[in-house]
C-alpha cells in the first residue's frame, strides 16, 4: 500500500498493511535554507514538488503544511511589515489608529518570537476586532488542487481553517496573559468580541469545508496547561465546525501538543475532532499513549509520537531513540486508530539518518 492509502485507511476506520508514518519537515527544512545548505535537488517550488521529493526519499508520508485556502483583504484597514535588524514589525492602521506587534528573531532556534504583541488591552481589542469585521474573505484553492499532483500516494493534502476566536488571541494576537487580564478586567467587552469573530470566522470556514482538501484542521496549537481554563470559550466553535466537516465527507483535525492530558478528553468527546495530531508522550510530555487512549474515544485517531528534538544526534543516543520509537510501533500496531508522527516538528540541526531509520523500522515492525 502507498503511505496516502494508509492514512486513508486510518481515517476510514479500516487496517492498512503497516503503520502509516508522516511527518512535518518544515522547520528543519528552513533550518537548511537559512544555513544555506538545503539541497539543490529539492528546491522545485512549483507547488512544493522539490519539497514532497524530499518526503518520499527519506520515505516520509507528507500530510504538512497545510495552508488557509482563502485570502482575506481588510479594505478599510493598511497593514504593514517591515524588518529593522532582528526585528519585525507588523502594523494595522485606520482612522489615525493603530496596532504594532514587534517580533524578534532567534538565530540559535531558528524561530521568532513576540516581544510586544497586537493587542494588549480591551480597547486594542475592540480595534482589532472592528478589522476583523472588515475583512473580506475569497476562496484560494489552486494549491490544494496542485497537491494531490505534487503528494501524489505519498500523502493527503490538509487544509487549514482559522484559529477559534480564543485561540487567535491566546496564540497570536494578544498572548495568555494580556488576554487573562483583559477578560477580568472586562469580560463583557471580550465576551462580545469573541461573538464577533466566531461569526467573520465562520465565513472562512465555509470556504474551507468547500475546498478540495480531504483532511481539515483547526490548527489551535493547544498545550493544556494554559487552554484548559478557557475551554469552554473555543468549543462550541470546535463542535459546530467538526460536525460540519463531517457532514461534507471530510475529516477534522486538531493540533494538540506541549502539554496532552488536561484536555485531550475533551477534544475528543465533546469538541468532538477525529483526529488529535502531534500529541507528545513521556518522556518529553506529560502522558503516555496508552493513558491517551484511555482518555479519549475509542474511535479517536491519535496522531504524533516521536518528539520532533529526539531528530537531533545530540539529544538522545540511537539506543534511547530506537527503543522509543519501537515503544510507539509497539503500541500503535495494537490497533488501527494511530498514526504514526512527529510531536511535533523535525526541528533544525536533526540527523537525516534518524530520520530514515524511522522508515527503516516501520517497515520491519509496523505490521498489525
Amino acid at each position: 500500500m502507498t503511505e496516502r492509502e494508509r492514512v486513508l485507511h486510518i481515517l476510514q476506520k479500516k487496517q492498512p498493511d503497516q503503520l502509516p508514518w508522516c511527518a512535518d519537515l518544515t522547520y528543519w527544512r528552513f533550518g537548511l535554507e537559512t544555513d544555506g545548505v538545503y539541497p539543490a535537488q529539492y528546491r522545485d517550488t512549483w507547488y512544493d514538488n522539490g519539497f514532497q521529493h524530499l518526503h518520499r526519499d527519506l520515505g516520509i508520508g507528507f500530510y504538512l503544511q497545510g495552508y488557509e485556502p482563502f485570502s482575506a483583504q481588510h479594505p478599510h484597514f493598511e497593514e504593514s511589515w517591515e524588518r529593522q535588524g532582528g526585528r519585525s514589525i507588523h502594523r494595522v492602521r485606520s482612522k489615525g489608529r493603530e496596532l504594532t506587534e514587534v517580533s524578534e528573531y532567534s538565530a540559535k532556534s531558528y524561530s521568532w518570537g513576540v516581544v510586544k504583541h497586537l493587542v494588549e488591552n480591551a480597547e486594542e481589542l475592540k480595534f482589532f476586532c472592528e478589522m476583523l469585521a472588515d475583512t473580506v474573505y475569497t476562496p484560494s484553492y489552486e494549491l490544494a488542487e496542485k497537491r494531490y499532483e505534487t503528494a501524489g500516494t505519498n500523502g493527503v493534502v490538509l487544509c487549514y481553517t482559522p484559529k477559534s476566536p480564543l485561540m487567535q488571541l491566546v496564540a497570536l494576537a494578544s498572548g495568555v496573559e494580556n488576554f487573562t487580564y483583559m477578560l477580568m478586567d472586562e469580560e463583557e467587552t471580550v465576551l462580545d468580541c469573541l461573538k464577533q469573530m466566531e461569526r467573520k470566522f465562520d465565513e472562512a470556514c465555509e470556504l474551507v469545508v468547500k475546498s478540495p482538501a480531504e483532511c481539515i484542521m483547526i490548527p489551535e496549537n493547544i498545550t493544556s496547561e494554559c487552554v484548559k481554563p478557557f475551554y469552554e470559550l473555543m468549543e462550541g466553535y470546535h463542535k459546530k465546525w467538526t460536525d460540519r466537516i463531517r457532514a461534507a465527507g471530510k475529516y477534522s483535525f486538531v493540533h494538540q501538543d506541549g502539554t496532552v492530558r488536561g484536555l485531550i478528553g475533551e477534544l475528543s468527546k465533546r469538541s468532538g475532532f477525529d483526529v488529535i495530531e502531534a500529541v507528545t508522550p513521556k518522556p518529553v510530555g506529560d502522558i503516555t499513549l496508552e493513558e491517551a487512549r484511555e482518555l479519549v474515544l475509542p474511535e479517536t485517531i491519535i496522531w504524533g509520537g516521536m518528539p520532533g528534538g529526539y531528530f537531533r544526534e545530540d539529544s538522545t543516543s540511537d539506543e534511547e531513540f530506537d527503543a522509543h520509537l519501537m515503544g510507539c510501533i509497539e503500541i500503535m500496531t495494537k490497533s488501527p486508530n494511530y498514526v504514526l508522527g512527529v510531536a511535533d516538528q523535525v526541528v533544525p540541526g536533526s540527523s537525516e539518518r534518524r530520520l530514515r531509520r524511522v522508515r527503516e523500522l516501520v517497515d520491519l515492525y509496523g505490521k498489525y
